[in-house]
């Protein structure tokens, strides 16, 4: 059963990014919103963490969000797509469920 894991911390404040990518399972995804998307770029602390995440999961980062914060999407890890509005819609009705983490 797939899983969209949406998330909307930045792992530089909180655990919930690291707790939710020690429980992804076969055919999980991973949207990060919000100010979770300053995980999606490329050089940072978490960088590594991802790109090994990102050989088995898809990675999104919502690029509405990435704007808000003043963030360039060609600054991303390869390993994440980015998407839009109508790709988050997409995303949540191509996933057997959707589990947003707090």
């Amino acid at each position: 059963m797939s899983t969209l894991n949406v998330l909307n911390k930045s792992p530089f404040e909180k655990k919930t990014m690291e707790q939710c990518l020690a429980r992804l399972a076969d055919g999980d995804s991973v949207l990060m919103i919000e100010d979770a998307v300053v995980a999606a770029l490329a050089d940072t602390a978490i960088a590594s963490q991802l790109e090994s995440v990102g050989a088995a999961h898809a990675l999104y980062v919502l690029e509405p969000d990435l704007a808000a914060r003043g963030l360039s999407s060609s600054s991303r890890l390869a390993a994440v797509k980015v998407v839009d509005y109508s790709g988050f819609v997409e995303l949540a009705t191509t996933h057997e469920r959707v589990h947003s983490w707090l």
